[in-house]
């Protein structure tokens, strides 16, 4: 198979600090850094997504503001796309689907923020579409999430979302087994 990484939102604003931080964020982004380094060094795809929030009433991921910057650990390089998007799947209105074609990629390793949103829905798109995909979940952070007067804590979440996920979309794998398969 033919891999890319594509890394969805790993932005500013979710880091210590920002507008929305997720738990896990650092921890995450130092995973994500190191797939990013793999696939460099083996000259492999890699696709960078970006939300930039469009939506009235929105408080992060705020055009020209330095939240919606990519965070310094995944910063792209030079000749690496940079898709912004403005819906949580990475697919809608992206070109997302040409480059990854046009790339010869047949399967994905994501990474990314939040779990329970962006990840949930583009790893749920790129299988519709096909890809065989590989949700690097120690690469992936979330947020608690409130519903029926409970809170759930975000490792909760991010739990239920990857075991759904893994099996049917995905094969959930940690940052060392991914990169042990390269």
């Amino acid at each position: 198979m033919n891999p890319a990484l594509v890394i969805v939102d790993i932005q500013n604003d979710y880091f210590p600090g920002g507008r929305m931080a997720l738990d896990g964020s650092l921890e995450a982004a130092a995973n994500a850094s190191r797939l990013l380094a793999a696939f460099r060094e083996r000259r492999l795809p890699v696709l960078h997504v970006q939300h930039v929030s469009l939506r009235p009433g929105a408080t992060f991921f705020l055009p020209d503001t330095p939240g919606v910057g990519i965070h310094a650990t995944v910063a792209p390089q030079d000749g690496e796309p940079v898709l912004r998007k403005h819906f949580p799947n990475a697919f809608r209105d992206t070109g997302l689907e040409p480059q990854l074609r046009e790339a010869g990629a047949t399967q994905l390793v994501v990474a990314g923020m939040m779990t329970h949103m962006c990840i949930d829905t583009t790893v749920r798109a790129a299988f519709d579409l096909g890809f065989a995909c590989r949700l690097a979940h120690d690469a992936c952070a979330t947020r608690a999430l409130a519903f029926g007067g409970e809170t759930v804590p975000a490792s909760q979440v991010h739990r239920a979302f990857v075991a759904a996920l893994h099996g049917a979309f995905a094969t959930a794998l940690t940052t060392p087994e991914i990169l042990a398969s390269l």
